[in-house]
């Protein structure tokens, strides 16, 4: 039986080696990108949202370690169909715990590329 720790490495895996929707977004009505610049990661999120401020479609675009590129996939994931206030209201503790393994502070600055990216292409 795989320990909770494994499982959760598995889930990272899947989503980094089969994210969810990755690539560009034509339509996009916001975008930002940005990198971490510590050690090299970058993420572009662009989304689409609708007249009443819910997310109509979300992809990201990026390079970079297994965790910035999971945990973009898993946030993705997490919100897509959700509104702007549900998004604004999702904080870093919340990502956090979305990704699940505990990082060394320095990796959590890879899991929190996305969130923040995301953060700023909505505000």
């Amino acid at each position: 039986m795989p320990s909770e720790e494994e499982l959760y490495q598995e889930h990272v895996l899947d989503h980094y080696e089969d994210p969810f929707h990755r690539g560009p977004l034509e339509g996009a009505t916001h975008a930002h990108e940005d990198k971490n610049p510590l050690c090299g990661d970058v993420v572009r999120i662009e989304l689409k949202l609708d007249d009443e401020g819910k997310i109509e479609d979300i992809y990201f675009t990026g390079d970079g370690c297994v965790i910035s590129q999971a945990s973009a996939s898993m946030l993705l994931e997490e919100l897509y169909g959700k509104t702007v206030d549900d998004l604004k209201g999702f904080s870093a503790a919340d990502m956090l715990v979305l990704y699940g393994p505990r990082l060394t502070p320095n990796r959590q600055k890879c899991c929190l590329l996305p969130w923040k990216v995301l953060q700023s292409a909505v505000h």
